[in-house]
């Protein structure tokens, strides 16, 4: 029996976003334990044994606050926060530029120094986030191709596609298809291990890439590296590796791949760089400062002592210490190392965003922001003030998970992004918009609040706690709107009331998955087209769900039996999934969008029931409209199956067709499959 919180506790909790209940769905509220409440406050820094004396210390500390750490300002808009200052207060803001302002009107974008002055003598200091009122919008309505880039190998790539191949999709979909964008999952830096967790959703750091991307050919200093018949080797090894997927069925196997580039990049690196390859390195050691730093040295260390920082020499622990600084003098070389795989990668993602503009892409590259990082990696050694210690992200029991779920992330801490002017948010956004055309957040619906699971504890044993939603909008919008930049948030799932609202307000695009898009307020049947919402990009799966030919045909019912995945009977489960189904293809029919294309096509074939699939998709109102490159050559595997581990190969599968045969980058230019569902796309 869960233990509730008592009202001292309570209202302690709520002063600090701390919630004491959750709604899994509109007619039921379950209360949140009190040891929940009491450890997510522990990791905010706050000790709830005695809860009253702790409330009362709380409530004087707000009465006496002048301003709160961070205010926003929605340029155009009347500042909000001069409403809760005393009359007469004194305004004296520093803005980006260095120019000092004595009122919070008509200021410029950006995030500014203000201090308030009340007449009562009483000061304080806020960081003042000046925002425009809404992101940009996508430049015209287009269509565009999602795809896991480790999964699309080319005849040049070493064993998993990289950012060579991400370049060549981009131009050649682009300028021979028509495509607007090509989202891919996140290239956010991986913990090294044996073996590597292949999971993009766990990086080491959402900051900086991944140099396993990197095309080692396209590195100008590949072609004047010395030592030519030890590249050739590992050439020769690439090819190996690279067959072995292709054409032998072996899974994609990163680590193998990194082997071979890490050596091939440590001879490149023996190289000189030119007089302007070196001053634009200069440049980016600079720009990076501190940030980059942390994340070389984090490597560095790694290396010498393991990837768990948590396990390190207790001095090298702590980012800051004499310990950390003196491991940096002494593994100079190898931070510098780092630094340059960090460079090289951000330079060849930029050219991947500049190939795709100059093929005519009116967004480009969207790229994938994870949710979180893994607790073991860079990001959660060097900023460990803004991680809340002991606590983990996941997701409270649902209809589709009665045990709820923990991602094994560590969250934010919503009192520290708050007091440093979110500062690591924005220097987060700021180095992804540099090669992004848009960016794709993964489960927005943290930027209002996370279900913090403490260590030890199941997740039913969690309670979320609430960010300052505007606050961390504001800085979105700021920084998407300097860099040009679409956004588009993952809003599937339980979504609590008014998320959606303030996303769109604020022209943040939602996702919308055909199977999900019913009338669940109404008899709960299919969508159609005309009532979906225009905010959004719309799609048939994604990479977390069964490829549309795997759903059409039954068989992603029949793999996750084979897996001992279902809750109950499998006939149960087929009967629904194929009434499902049913509705669908039922109301394709009706719209008249289910018929062949060419030659009289069977329209109860697979093929036709995509190409139908995305007929409707392009009938809806959706800004941008994405299309799956497995269904393109009809894949029937999922990439990730979630509620598996090493049962299924998640992340490791390249792309293939209906026979489990892999198509490759060269061999979707020729796919009649893929040009037949593009002609779908492209008419008028």
């Amino acid at each position: 029996m869960v233990a509730p919180p008592g009202p001292e506790l309570s209202r302690l909790a709520e002063s600090y976003g701390v919630a004491t209940s959750y709604q899994p769905s509109p007619d039921r509220t379950v209360a949140a334990s009190a040891t929940a409440v009491t450890l997510a406050l522990a990791a905010l820094g706050v000790d709830a044994g005695d809860p009253a004396a702790a409330l009362a210390a709380r409530e004087r500390e707000l009465r006496a606050r002048l301003l709160p750490p961070t205010v926003v300002c929605w340029s155009g808009s009347p500042p909000a926060f001069l409403a809760d200052l005393p009359a007469g207060t004194r305004l004296r803001i520093t803005t980006e530029q260095g120019e000092t302002r004595a009122a919070a009107d008509q200021l410029p974008p950006g995030v500014h120094r203000l201090t308030a002055t009340a007449p009562d003598g009483r000061t304080a200091d806020a960081h003042l986030i000046v925002a425009p009122p809404r992101l940009p919008a996508p430049p015209r309505r287009s269509y565009g191709l999602l795809v896991q880039l480790y999964s699309l190998l080319s005849h040049r790539s070493w064993g998993m596609g990289d950012l060579g191949d991400l370049a060549e999709l981009t131009s050649w979909a682009g300028r021979a298809l028509g495509a607007g964008f090509v989202q891919v999952n996140p290239l956010h830096a991986a913990v090294p291990g044996a073996p590597t967790d292949p999971s993009p959703y766990r990086p080491s750091s959402r900051r900086f890439p991944d140099p396993v991307h990197l095309r080692i050919e396209d590195i100008p200093e590949y072609v004047h590296v010395a030592d030519s018949e030890r590249l050739r080797t590992l050439r020769e090894w690439a090819e190996r590796l690279r067959a072995s997927v292709l054409d032998k069925g072996a899974l994609i196997d990163r680590d193998a791949v990194w082997e071979l580039k890490r050596e091939a990049l440590e001879l490149v690196r023996e190289v000189p760089l030119g007089p302007g390859r070196r001053a634009a390195y200069a440049d980016y050691l600079a720009e990076g400062g501190q940030a980059l730093e942390d994340h070389a040295t984090w490597c560095a260390l790694a290396e010498a002592h393991g990837s768990d920082w948590r396990g390190w020499p207790p001095g090298l622990r702590d980012p800051r210490s004499a310990e950390t600084a003196r491991a940096r003098r002494e593994l100079m070389d190898r931070v510098d190392f780092h630094c340059r795989l960090a460079w090289l990668t951000e330079s060849q993602l930029g050219a991947a965003q500049r190939t795709a503009r100059e093929a005519g892409m009116p967004v480009g590259v969207v790229h994938d922001l994870a949710v979180g990082v893994h607790p073991e990696g860079a990001d959660a050694w060097a900023q460990q003030a803004y991680f809340a210690a002991g606590m983990s992200v996941g997701a409270p029991p649902d209809a589709f998970n009665a045990r709820g779920q923990d991602w094994g992330l560590p969250p934010w801490r919503p009192d520290r992004l708050a007091e440093s002017g979110y500062a690591p948010y924005r220097q987060l956004l700021r180095a992804l918009f540099r090669y992004a055309g848009a960016l794709r957040i993964d489960h927005v619906m943290g930027l209002f609040r996370l279900w913090w699971v403490p260590q030890g504890h199941p997740p039913t044993e969690g309670t979320y706690v609430r960010y300052d939603a505007e606050a961390m909008l504001a800085v979105l919008v700021l920084e998407a709107s300097r860099a040009g930049a679409v956004v588009i948030g993952e809003d599937l799932g339980t979504v609590e009331p008014g998320v959606r609202e303030a996303l769109r307000e604020r022209g943040v695009l939602g996702t919308s998955v055909l199977w999900f898009e019913r009338d669940w307020e109404g008899d709960g049947r299919p969508l159609p087209p005309e009532r979906w919402r225009a905010d959004c990009l719309a799609t048939a799966t994604t990479h977390d769900l069964p490829p549309t030919a795997s759903r059409l045909t039954g068989e992603h019912v029949e793999l996750r039996d084979s897996l001992g995945l279902l809750t109950r009977p499998l006939e149960e489960e087929r009967a629904e999934a194929a009434a499902d189904t049913g509705e669908w293809l039922e109301l394709l029919a009706r719209l008249g969008m289910l018929h062949g294309t060419g030659g009289g096509a069977d329209p109860s074939a697979e093929e036709a029931q995509i190409q139908a699939v995305h007929r409707y998709l392009l009938n809806t109102p959706a800004r941008m409209v994405g299309v799956w490159l497995p269904d393109a050559v009809g894949d029937r595997r999922p990439q990730n199956l979630p509620g598996t581990w090493d049962q299924y190969p998640n992340w490791r599968l390249p792309i293939a067709d209906g026979e489990g045969r892999v198509v490759t980058l060269e061999d979707l230019a020729g796919s009649a499959r893929l040009h037949a569902l593009v002609e779908v796309l492209r008419a008028p």
